[in-house]
C-alpha cells in the first residue's frame, strides 16, 4: 500500500464491502466512543445502511466509564451525530468504584459488559467495534511482550464470540463483536472524516505513558523504519491464524482418537477423562500440550490455563512417562487433577481446596 492509498478516505464501495456479511442481520450495535476510529465506524455504517433497500437496524452505544469530566460532552456529540444520521443512539454508564490497578482491563470488561447489555435489549447478536490494522499490530506487539503463544499473537479476528456475554441474549444465540476496520489504517478512517467534515474526540489517555499500549505506540515509528509496519505486523497475525487453526484440526484430529468421550452429548460437566499417555506422547508436543490443555479446561472450574503452567505440567507428565516411574503421578492445574498411573492418563476435577482451621464458611 503507497503511502496516498493508506491516507486516502473509504469509499462507499469499500464500506459496502466491509459490512456486507452482515447485510442479513436484524440489528447491529455499533460502539461509539466518539473518537475517530468509532466515530468513523458510525458514519461509514450509517452511508452504508442507507443504501440498503431492507438491512439491519442500527444502535450506537456510547459507554461513560466515568473516569473524565469530558465523556460526558463527547457522548453528547455522538447523540447528535447518531441522530443527523438516522442513528438511535444510547450512552451506558459504568457505576460504581474503580480499580486502583488494571484499570484499562477492568474498563475494557465494563464496556463489554455494557455493550452486550444494550444488544440484548436491541435484540442484536452483533457488536461492531473500530478495531484497526493499527490496533492489530499493537495487539501483535502487546501480546508479544507478554509471552503469549501462537494463539495470542494471532491477535483479533473480525468476528469473536462473546460467550461470557451469552446469558444476555436468552434464546437469541450467542453474541458476537465484529471488527470490520482490521485491514484499515486508522489514517484512512481520519481522512474519511474530514472529507465529511466530521468532528470527532480526542482521548488523553491515549497518550498516556501510564498504558502499556501507549508505550507500544511511541516505538512504532521506529520499527516501521525497520521494516516491521503496522501492514507486516497485521500480516503476520494473519498467517499465524492460518497455522493456529491448522494445529487445532489437529488437536480435534487427535482428541477424536484418543478421548472420543469429548464429543458425546451424555458427557456430564467435569467428568474424568482417561486417554492412553504413550499415544498422547507420539504427538508433536504442540498438539499434546493443546490437548491436555483442552481436557483441562473442560474438567476443572477455573477455565483456561495459563501457556506457562500448562507448559510445565506437560513438560512434567512427560519426564515421569519416559522415566517408566512405578510411583503415581499427580498434579493439581487450574482446578483439575492430572495423573498419570501406567499407560493411563487422566485429567478430572480437582475436589474442593480444604479450608483453613478457624474459617468461616
Amino acid at each position: 500500500m503507497s503511502a496516498a492509498e493508506a491516507h486516502a478516505a473509504v469509499t462507499d464501495a469499500e464500506a459496502a464491502a466491509l459490512f456486507a456479511d452482515l447485510a442479513d442481520c436484524k440489528a447491529l450495535v455499533l460502539a461509539v466512543s466518539g473518537g475517530p476510529d468509532s466515530t468513523a465506524l458510525l458514519f461509514l455504517a450509517a452511508r452504508w445502511r442507507a443504501g440498503l433497500r431492507d438491512g439491519p437496524d442500527l444502535f450506537a452505544v456510547t459507554v461513560d466509564h466515568g473516569l473524565r469530566p469530558e465523556a460526558r460532552r463527547e457522548a453528547a456529540a455522538v447523540k447528535r451525530l447518531a441522530a443527523s444520521l438516522g442513528v438511535a443512539h444510547r450512552t451506558m454508564r459504568w457505576m460504581g468504584a474503580k480499580p486502583k490497578t488494571g484499570l484499562q482491563e477492568a474498563a475494557r470488561k465494563a464496556r463489554y459488559r455494557l455493550l452486550a447489555a444494550a444488544a440484548a435489549r436491541a435484540k442484536a447478536r452483533h457488536v461492531l467495534t473500530a478495531h484497526t490494522l493499527d490496533d492489530q499490530a499493537e495487539t501483535v506487539l502487546f501480546r508479544l511482550a507478554r509471552g503469549s503463544g501462537l494463539a495470542g499473537l494471532a491477535a483479533m479476528a473480525r468476528i469473536s464470540p462473546l460467550p461470557a456475554f451469552s446469558s444476555f441474549l436468552s434464546g437469541q444465540g450467542e453474541m458476537v463483536v465484529v471488527r470490520p476496520f482490521l485491514d484499515i489504517p486508522k489514517a484512512r478512517l481520519i481522512a474519511t472524516l474530514e472529507a465529511a467534515k466530521i468532528p470527532f474526540a480526542e482521548d488523553p489517555s491515549n497518550r498516556d505513558p501510564r498504558f502499556a499500549r501507549v508505550r507500544l505506540r511511541t516505538v512504532m515509528p521506529a520499527l516501521a523504519a525497520e521494516g516491521m509496519t503496522s501492514a507486516r505486523l497485521a500480516q503476520l497475525a494473519n498467517r499465524l491464524k492460518r497455522a493456529n487453526e491448522a494445529i487445532e484440526a489437529a488437536v480435534d484430529h487427535l482428541a477424536c482418537a484418543l478421548a472420543p468421550a469429548l464429543a458425546s452429548s451424555d458427557r456430564r460437566a467435569g467428568e474424568p477423562i482417561t486417554l492412553v499417555a504413550c499415544e498422547w506422547a507420539k504427538a508433536p508436543t504442540e498438539i499434546r500440550l493443546r490437548l491436555l490443555g483442552r481436557l483441562v479446561a473442560m474438567t476443572g472450574e477455573e477455565g483456561e490455563v495459563e501457556l506457562g503452567k500448562l507448559e510445565a505440567c506437560e513438560k512434567a507428565v512427560i519426564a515421569h512417562l519416559h522415566a517408566r516411574s512405578p510411583e503415581r503421578f499427580r498434579r493439581t492445574l487450574a482446578g483439575a487433577t492430572i495423573s498419570l498411573a501406567g499407560d493411563r492418563l487422566t485429567v478430572a476435577r480437582a475436589p474442593p481446596r480444604r479450608r483453613p482451621r478457624g474459617e468461616n464458611a
